[in-house]
C-alpha cells in the first residue's frame, strides 16, 4: 500500500500539472477572491484518485485527464426531450455555453436571473457571499477537488434568486454539438424566506462536464429540483449539488439517469435550521458500458429535521452502479428522522452494484435507518403476469417500473413523475 504522504504528493503534483499555464478568468473583486481561494484548494487537495476512500468504486481518470476523449454524438431523432410538454422558462446551454438566442427572456415574476458571465464582471452582486461558499464548506470531511476546480475556472452558468412563487418552472436545458466539448458550468440558487420554485434540468450537456450547483434555502423556503440525465451514450461527467437549508425549509431533489459512459452525482446537504426536510432520490437504468455513481452526504445540524435518500438502479450487460450515502447526525440534532435506502435490480449476471451506506449519530433521540439490497426480477411475480397473458418483455418492464416507483414517488408534482416514468418505459421498449 502506498504511504499517505507519497499519495498526497502525487495528487498535488497532478493538480499542479493540470493547472500549469492556466489563468483564472477575469472578473470583479468578489468573484476573483472566490476563484483564487478555489484554485488554492485544488492545489492543496490535489486531484482525486481511485485510492481515495470515496473514489474506490469509480475511477476518476477520465474526469481529471488534460484532454477529452472524443465521444460520438447520439441521434435523438424521434425522441422528444424530457419536460418538452410543460410550459417553462427555458435557459439553454450548448456545449456548456449559454445560448441567449435559444433561451427565453429572463423575466419571471418572483425570480431574478442573471448569467454568471455578466455578474462576474460586476463589483457588487447578491451572489458574492454564496458563490463558492457552499462548495468550500463541502470539502470537509470529504474532499471534493473537482468541485473546487469548477469554482475556480467556470465562466458559464446562471445565478437565480427566488423571491416569490413563480407560476412556471425554470428549465436548464443542455445540448451537445461537439464530439470533444469539455464544459464547466456553475449555478447559484438562492431561495428567499417563504419563496418556492421548481428547477428542471435535462439534456446531454457535453462530451465531458463538470457541474456545480450551490443552493441556499432561507427559513421557510422550498425548492423542487428535478433532473433528467440521458439522451447521450458517450457522456462523461461529474455533477456536484451543494445545499444549505434554514429553519422550516424544504428541498426535494430527484435525478433520472439513463445512458452515459461515466456519471458521478455528488450531493452534499446541510440541515442547519430546525424542522427542515431534505429528500434526495434517484432512478437509474444502465446498459453495457455504463458506470453510474451516486454519492450523498447529509448532515443534520439542527433538531426536528427529516431526511430521505431513496436510490434505485436497474443494471444489465456489464453496467456498474455505485451508491455511497451517509447520514451524519450532530449532537444538537435531537428528534432527527433519517431514512436511507439503496437498491439494485440486476437483469443479468454481468451487472454489478457496489454500495456503501453509512450512519454516524451523536444525538440520543433519533429515528434513523438505512438499508441496501441487490437482486434479480422475482420469478414468481414474472410467472404471475405471464400466466395472465402478459408478454414476457412487457411483464419485465412492468416489474422494473414497479421497482423504480419508490424513487419516482419522491417527485412532488405527479405530472413530472409521469413524464419521466413514460421516458423509462420507452427506454426499455427500445432496448428490449
Amino acid at each position: 500500500m502506498m504511504p499517505r504522504a507519497k499519495l498526497k504528493a502525487q495528487k498535488v503534483e497532478a493538480a499542479n500539472a493540470l493547472l500549469e499555464g492556466r489563468a483564472l478568468p477575469q472578473g470583479g473583486a468578489w468573484i476573483t477572491r472566490a476563484r483564487s481561494a478555489a484554485e488554492k484548494r485544488v492545489r492543496e487537495l490535489g486531484l482525486p484518485t481511485k485510492r481515495d476512500e470515496y473514489w474506490r468504486y469509480t475511477d476518476p481518470r477520465r474526469l481529471t485527464a488534460a484532454d477529452v476523449e472524443p465521444g460520438a454524438l447520439h441521434d435523438t431523432q424521434g425522441e422528444p426531450p424530457a419536460f418538452d410538454a410543460f410550459d417553462r422558462v427555458k435557459l439553454v446551454f450548448v456545449d456548456g455555453v449559454f445560448d441567449a438566442d435559444a433561451s427565453d427572456p429572463m423575466a419571471l415574476e418572483g425570480v431574478e436571473i442573471c448569467q454568471l458571465s455578466q455578474a462576474a464582471m460586476t463589483d457588487l452582486h447578491w451572489a458574492r457571499d454564496l458563490y463558492g461558499s457552499l462548495e468550500a464548506r463541502g470539502q470537509s470531511p470529504v474532499e471534493r477537488p473537482l468541485a473546487s476546480l469548477n469554482t475556480a475556472y467556470a465562466t458559464q452558468g446562471v445565478l437565480i434568486r427566488i423571491t416569490g412563487k413563480p407560476e412556471k418552472p425554470i428549465s436548464l436545458i443542455y445540448h451537445r454539438e461537439s464530439e470533444t466539448s469539455d464544459a464547466m458550468v456553475h449555478h447559484v440558487i438562492r431561495v428567499e424566506s417563504g419563496a418556492e420554485a421548481t428547477i428542471l434540468e435535462n439534456g446531454p450537456f457535453a462530451t465531458r462536464f463538470n457541474q456545480v450547483m450551490e443552493v441556499d434555502i432561507a427559513d421557510g423556503g422550498t425548492l423542487h429540483h428535478i433532473r433528467a440525465q440521458g439522451r447521450d451514450h458517450e457522456r462523461v461527467g461529474c455533477a456536484h449539488f451543494f445545499a444549505r437549508l434554514g429553519a422550516g425549509s424544504h428541498l426535494k431533489s430527484f435525478t433520472l439517469t439513463a445512458n452515459g459512459a461515466l456519471i458521478r452525482n455528488d450531493s452534499v446537504i446541510w440541515l442547519d435550521g430546525a424542522a427542515g426536510s431534505a429528500h434526495v432520490a434517484g432512478a437509474t437504468v444502465g446498459d453495457g458500458a455504463f458506470h453510474h455513481d451516486d454519492t450523498v452526504f447529509i448532515t443534520h445540524g439542527a433538531p426536528r429535521c427529516e431526511s430521505r435518500q431513496v436510490f434505485k438502479k436497474v443494471l444489465r450487460r456489464s453496467a456498474v452502479g455505485v451508491f455511497q450515502g451517509k447520514i451524519l447526525v450532530n449532537q444538537v440534532a435531537q428528534l432527527t428522522d433519517g431514512y436511507q435506502i439503496s437498491q439494485s435490480l440486476l437483469l443479468d449476471e454481468d451487472a454489478q452494484f457496489l454500495a456503501k451506506p453509512e450512519l454516524e449519530i451523536y444525538a440520543d433521540d433519533v429515528k434513523c435507518s438505512h438499508g441496501s439490497t441487490s437482486g434479480e426480477i422475482d420469478s414468481n411475480q414474472l410467472f404471475y403476469l405471464r400466466a395472465r397473458g402478459v408478454p414476457e418483455d412487457t411483464a419485465k418492464t412492468l416489474l422494473v417500473l414497479a421497482f423504480l416507483a419508490e424513487a419516482l414517488d419522491e417527485i412532488a408534482e405527479p405530472a413530472y413523475a409521469e413524464d419521466l416514468r413514460a421516458r423509462l418505459e420507452a427506454w426499455f421498449e427500445r432496448r428490449g
